[in-house]
């Protein structure tokens, strides 16, 4: 069993994690309401990146939680498409004692006027090809 567990503003996460979720045959779930599911064998972990980072309520999330041991996969999408969100949530999970399997990130639309229509279906089939690399290290 794994686990897909998001936070997104304007949906673009949201699609990123939908699709990963869909190729594991599980549910999305936005952080606001989860909680971590200790059967989980890795847990997928994404954010939307906001002023070069990842939201604040994802690294509250990660903060108050235990990781120690876990095996996560990181996802994220942002306007410029550096991935900085997804490497500072990497950093704040070893901290918490987490190993960090791989991490897929992609442009999100911003602004209503950037990278319209992104993620696109090239994109979200970037996510799925991720997601069946971290399954086959689990």
């Amino acid at each position: 069993m794994h686990q897909v567990l998001f936070y997104s503003k304007g949906d673009n996460t949201r699609k990123l994690a939908d699709a990963i979720a869909r190729v594991l045959g599980v549910k999305a779930t936005d952080i606001k309401t989860a909680s971590i599911d200790p059967t989980a064998h890795i847990i997928f972990l994404g954010s939307g990146c906001y002023g070069g980072k990842p939201s604040e309520d994802m690294m509250k999330f990660i903060e108050r939680n235990d990781f120690s041991g876990r095996k996560i996969a990181l996802f994220g999408t942002s306007g410029g498409n550096a991935g900085m969100e997804v490497d500072l949530m990497a950093v704040a999970l070893k901290h918490k004692g987490a190993t960090v399997l791989g991490s897929y990130h992609c442009k999100g639309k911003a602004f209503l006027l950037f990278n319209t229509g992104r993620p696109n279906q090239e994109d979200l089939d970037g996510a799925r090809k991720f997601v069946r690399e971290m399954a086959m290290l689990d």
